[in-house]
């Protein structure tokens, strides 16, 4: 396990704050905190694993978040039959003219010598398939689009049990990253940064416009989820009777229960990625890894392919940020592609993992808990705090709209303070690389 006793402590003393979340405060919003810690958890796991083992310094973290997401509506959604009778078909031999230019611009370039000739052959193919694709595409994409648009307006999915999207969650984004990879990944760091972060965006982009795949910024609402709902819940007579011995209402009880099975399989997850991660960190290839990481000459020079490795690593790192979509996504019970934030997505995730202890899963782990209990906790703390200074002022008293306003931009301020503190007294994290 390469936990010492204080490492366990400190996970200790983050179960006893959600412990006193769910006393002091409320048993829901403890288990919301703790939902979204292990969804973050992962993520962060993923990060670790391509900053932490290989240095590679990845920007686009919403980007592969954002296409795990998209599997639960293509896996567990229903198919719209008028969507795939109206344009269906024309959607997919675009999709595929689409493909079919892109590889023949590769075989031009491949097989034509370098050259002005080469060039415009290169030019020619991608703007006949362009101008082709177009065609095909546009008029069966205003179709699909057309159908109940108030309501639909997409192709819908494959109607399937939601809990498989969470593995094509995770395909989906090691696709895109083997992509980004191919292109970026021969770059220098900070140039790898940009080219990561502009594809991010790039991926938002097309879900929130293209409607007929997820009907972009109209949302996927009502997903199935893998856990019953409350709603749903509340009425059995078990939960009814458990409500009477807490003396809770059957609402709150459900909202709690529904939570809790979410944490279970969320844990199950965690826990074998854990496993799995600690397992490969500590074999030979491991070893290899940091050995890039640290001096990538010395490991060229030793025969190691440092850019094949670098593209392994970075498309598992990215497959686990799917997984992590793909979970979150299944317990909203809603695809918002506007919800997909830099600071939320990227900049969030990479202080878990500096504040955790990058190169360290366990780390990883315990950053995603501390940090994301700031998060949540900091701006109502903030709003009391200046309650209580403010106190003794008028209440149209100009200094104090000011101060109690403040409050709202607490996250930002604690976030940015925590990473000052934490790079300036433990350089290396909580839990730090050994």
């Amino acid at each position: 396990m390469n936990l010492s006793a204080r490492d366990l402590g400190l996970f200790a003393v983050m179960g006893a704050v959600l412990a006193m979340v769910a006393l002091f405060q409320s048993p829901q919003l403890a288990v919301a905190i703790l939902n979204m810690s292990l969804i973050s958890a992962i993520m962060a796991l993923g990060v670790n694993m391509q900053w932490g083992y290989a240095g590679l310094f990845n920007v686009g973290i919403m980007g592969f978040t954002a296409v795990g997401g998209l599997a639960v509506v293509v896996i567990s959604q229903p198919p719209v039959p008028e969507a795939w009778a109206a344009g269906g078909l024309g959607i997919l031999l675009g999709l595929m003219l689409g493909v079919a230019t892109i590889l023949a611009a590769v075989l031009v370039y491949k097989r034509m010598a370098p050259g002005t000739v080469r060039g415009l052959a290169i030019f020619v193919v991608i703007v006949v398939g362009y101008l082709v694709t177009s065609q095909v595409f546009g008029p069966a994409k205003q179709a699909v689009q057309a159908v109940n648009p108030a309501s639909e307006g997409y192709l819908g999915g494959a109607g399937l049990p939601v809990i498989l999207a969470w593995p094509v969650g995770a395909v989906f984004a090691a696709g895109v990253a083997w992509l980004v990879g191919k292109v970026s990944l021969g770059l220098r760091s900070d140039y790898l940064a940009i080219a990561t972060l502009g594809i991010s965006e790039i991926v938002i982009a097309v879900l929130k416009h293209e409607r007929w795949l997820a009907r972009g910024v109209n949302n996927v609402t009502g997903l199935e989820r893998p856990v019953t709902r409350p709603i749903d819940l509340q009425p059995q007579p078990w939960i009814q009777s458990l409500a009477e011995t807490l003396g809770w209402s059957a609402s709150q009880t459900a909202t709690v229960v529904s939570g809790l099975g979410y944490s279970a399989l969320f844990l199950i997850v965690l826990a074998l990625l854990i496993w799995l991660a600690e397992r490969a960190l500590n074999s030979p290839w491991g070893r290899m890894m940091r050995a890039i990481r640290d001096n990538e000459v010395s490991a060229r020079a030793m025969g190691k392919d440092v850019t094949r490795r670098h593209l392994m690593i970075f498309v598992l790192g990215s497959a686990v940020c799917g997984l992590a979509g793909a979970m979150m996504v299944s317990m909203d019970g809603q695809l918002t592609p506007g919800s997909y934030e830099p600071l939320r997505f990227t900049f969030l995730i990479w202080v878990m993992v500096i504040v955790g202890g990058s190169g360290n899963n366990w780390g990883a782990v315990l950053g995603a808990f501390v940090i994301w209990f700031l998060w949540v906790q900091v701006e109502p703390a903030g709003r009391w705090f200046m309650d209580i200074v403010t106190s003794g002022m008028a209440d149209d008293s100009e200094i104090r709209q000011r101060l109690v306003g403040s409050a709202a931009y607490m996250r930002l301020l604690t976030m940015g303070v925590a990473l000052l503190v934490m790079l300036r007294f433990a350089p290396r994290g909580l839990i730090p690389e050994r």
